[in-house]
């Protein structure tokens, strides 16, 4: 399931992924918030956390997020994923190489410096 993360930044779509992520989860709630976003800022800045296994992800969940990165593939400004599995960090720092806009990975501990970094750009100094 996908919900919003309610502190998030106004110019900053974040979500949290926990138990099963269905198609349905980016179709009803992903999708309209991310439109929004773009309308209104012309540029999105995205954040998902993951509080469950990629393993929970159902295919047609998988399809909806590849479509949701080629549909808004010229107004992706900055993206990161909060998890603590190492292998989808890597893949986040490798993937940012070949996507238009900023992609960074944060561990779970960070999520309020991950926020600040899709908001404007800079962490939170420590």
């Amino acid at each position: 399931m996908i919900t919003i993360i309610p502190e998030a930044p106004e110019n900053v779509a974040a979500f949290n992924a926990s138990g099963e992520v269905t198609k349905e989860d980016f179709e009803n709630l992903v999708f309209p918030v991310v439109k929004e976003k773009v309308e209104h800022f012309h540029e999105l800045n995205y954040l998902l956390y993951l509080d469950t296994d990629i393993d929970n992800f159902t295919v047609g969940a998988w399809f909806e997020d590849a479509l949701l990165g080629l549909k808004n593939l010229t107004n992706w400004n900055r993206a990161a994923i909060v998890t603590d599995q190492k292998g989808i960090q890597n893949f986040t720092d490798i993937f940012s190489v070949l996507m238009p806009g900023e992609f960074k990975s944060f561990p779970k501990e960070n999520l309020y410096n991950a926020l600040y970094w899709c908001k404007n750009g800079n962490e939170v100094e420590v």
